[in-house]
């Protein structure tokens, strides 16, 4: 395998219609759609790759799409992957909607997106399934809301917490 189009044909093997365009970003790292259900399948096919696997989740976010709903999903999740061995990177996207913003955890597949789950979890509001420790990771347990949403008030709300030492 190598390169883009050789990862596609194989999720596309593996996925069917799950996998949607790709694509080259900006920055020259190729971009794959996936359906939310098949995320997690996704993952484990790049990081089971017999020479080049992807061995590394090296970022997981999201993105508020609050005013561009022409797609329908207010949020967008970015996985992006790394084979330390081939000195390569791709990216997977997948749309998933603000009724029911959950999707199933990576942390089966890769160890570290323990901490970026939980990152998203807090500053998003996204859930993610079978997560062995989902909570609050920057924010205090009692705050409200998730600051990073588009309609999350930017003024106030939330009075900032000081310790007696600042």
């Amino acid at each position: 395998m190598g390169d883009v189009a050789n990862y596609m044909e194989g999720l596309k093997s593996q996925l069917g219609d799950a996998v949607g365009e790709a694509k080259a970003a900006l920055d020259g790292v190729p971009t794959i759609e996936i359906k939310p259900s098949a995320i997690i399948a996704a993952l484990k096919f790049l990081h089971e790759l017999p020479e080049e696997g992807f061995d590394l989740l090296t970022d997981l976010t999201a993105v508020d799409w609050l005013q561009y709903p022409e797609t329908g999903e207010r949020f967008e999740l970015v996985y992006l992957v790394c084979s330390t061995k081939a000195n390569q990177r791709i990216r997977l996207k997948c749309r998933i909607s603000e009724l029911n913003p959950c999707i199933e955890s990576a942390t089966a597949v890769y160890k570290g997106a323990e901490w970026l789950e939980r990152e998203v979890y807090d500053l998003f509001g996204i859930r993610f399934d079978g997560h062995p420790d989902l909570r609050r990771i920057m924010l205090w347990e009692e705050f409200e809301g998730h600051p990073l949403r588009k309609d999350f008030p930017t003024r106030g709300l939330h009075p900032v917490e000081r310790t007696p030492e600042s």
